[in-house]
């Protein structure tokens, strides 16, 4: 059976979702349109791109993810100039490891650009702050004065996964300007919106895999401090827009994978950490296929 799929953001808790992608093969669904947010668009882009979960395993297996934190060098190593750098690049680390190395593992199938891949097959989420608005990549590239053919996947990826001030925002510079662009889990973590034909009759069943629980299985938050406030403000901007869409449509197209133990730059967990997350992901898609009924 033909299906679209929605990956959420979450930072290294993303290694779930190559479990789920690994029970969904088993069920034997064929995957049309894959959208995804930040690491839900890293792996919708391995993927799109002809990556199979047993080969994503085996690329991430030989991959430091601490590599991936490349920082600027000062030429005086102090201290205080990676706050420094913090405040002027607006983030800790450059973000260009990551990307370098996902252009190589995307060319190893063929893929450069968007045109290298089936069109309409790919939907890269990130989240425009010079304008305030979600930008969808390929799909806004034109508003831009950018031919999407021509726009690099992996740098569509890297945009997408730009936590903020964690990894440097990308600054697109076009003819029309130039603009901030950062993690697309900013504006809209979840965008399961990008499939909705409320107004159409479905082409084919649209599976949703969420690395959170349910609205209403999720713990109150206990904010006693401006340093929690600030993180449920930031959790709450992630979160709102997408449970609202979620709570007032169905969620039995919906794998939810509640990663509580991680956080999302827990760039240095172990090997088991990561086999257990995939494992983790796996067995609850493997749950909610026995239930699921389109």
């Amino acid at each position: 059976m033909d299906v679209d799929i929605v990956f959420s953001g979450g930072g290294v808790k993303g290694f779930a979702l190559i479990g789920a992608y690994e029970a969904i093969e088993a069920k034997g669904l064929r995957l049309k349109r894959i959208a995804g947010t930040s690491a839900g668009s890293l792996i919708a882009a391995l993927i799109a791109s002809g990556y199979t979960s047993q080969q994503i395993i085996e690329l991430l297996d030989e991959l430091d993810l601490q590599q991936l934190l490349d920082e600027r060098r000062a030429i005086v190593p102090l201290p205080l100039m990676k706050w420094i750098f913090l405040y002027w690049k607006m983030g800790l680390y450059k973000g260009e490891v990551l990307e370098r190395w996902l252009e190589n593992v995307l060319a190893a199938k063929g893929v450069r650009t968007f045109a290298d891949l089936p069109k309409e097959c790919l939907y890269v989420v990130a989240s425009d702050v010079t304008n305030g608005r979600i930008l969808v990549l390929p799909t806004d590239l034109p508003q831009y004065g950018i031919d999407p053919d021509t726009f690099s996947v992996a740098k569509a990826v890297r945009m997408s996964v730009s936590i903020p001030y964690f990894f440097e925002p990308v600054k697109l510079q076009t003819n029309t300007g130039k603009f901030v662009i950062v993690d697309g889990g900013v504006l809209s973590n979840f965008p399961l919106f990008l499939f909705d034909e409320e107004k159409e009759v479905k082409k084919r069943p649209v599976l949703g895999i969420q690395l959170s629980a349910k609205l209403t299985e999720r713990p109150k938050k206990n904010i006693r401090n401006a340093v929690e406030l600030y993180e449920a403000l930031f959790s709450a901007m992630k979160e709102a827009h997408d449970a609202r869409y979620i709570s007032r449509r169905h969620e039995k197209n919906i794998v939810f994978i509640p990663v509580h133990h991680v956080l999302p730059t827990e760039f240095a967990m172990t090997s088991e950490e990561r086999e257990r997350l995939i494992e983790y992901g796996k067995m609850k898609t493997e749950q909610f296929f026995k239930k699921w009924a389109y």
